[in-house]
């Protein structure tokens, strides 16, 4: 049997596997508990329901993006540059989400949202060059997190310190 019909298919299987595991480790990690319910939020925050569609989007968004870049990649080098990229880019989200949700620590997640930001910022740098659609794609993402960060922000100033005690 030729399986080599499906080394075409590797960045499709690599976009749509690692986003599922993203997307059920998110899923996971956000516990929108009293908690949460009970943080002063800004006036300006978006509605709760929005976030679901937003990632979704950002997903299907990155996922194209990642098999246009992969695609048009000059070489296996920049392959592997792209697919790190992706995974450190994925496991920042994820650990972010965890810092603030599950261990409600929003102080700790802001400071780690940096590297966050400028992981998605990387992501949307590193193929301009070869691939210009596959940066606009991750533009959407880019806005989202500086949002998100400022949001984040704002919730830390609005209700922290965020001590063990205040954690639990």
């Amino acid at each position: 049997m030729n399986i080599e019909w499906l080394l075409d298919y590797k960045p499709i299987i690599f976009s749509v596997v690692w986003g599922i595991v993203l997307a059920i480790g998110g899923a996971w990690a956000t516990d929108i508990g009293e908690w949460y319910k009970k943080l002063q939020q800004p006036r300006w925050k978006p509605p709760d329901w929005l976030f679901g569609p937003m990632w979704t989007t950002i997903f299907i968004c990155a996922g194209t993006s990642f098999v246009k870049a992969y695609n048009r990649a000059p070489d296996d080098e920049t392959i592997r540059i792209l697919i790190i990229l992706f995974i450190v880019n994925g496991l920042l989200n994820l650990v972010w989400s965890i810092l603030y949700f599950r261990m409600r620590r929003p102080d700790w997640a802001l400071i780690e949202a940096v590297s966050l930001w400028l992981s998605v910022l990387a992501i949307l740098l590193a193929p301009r060059s070869y691939s210009p659609i596959s940066s606009w794609l991750i533009a959407p993402y880019l806005l989202w997190v500086t949002i998100a960060m400022f949001l984040n922000w704002t919730n830390v100033k609005l209700n922290g310190p965020f001590d063990q005690q205040k954690a639990k």
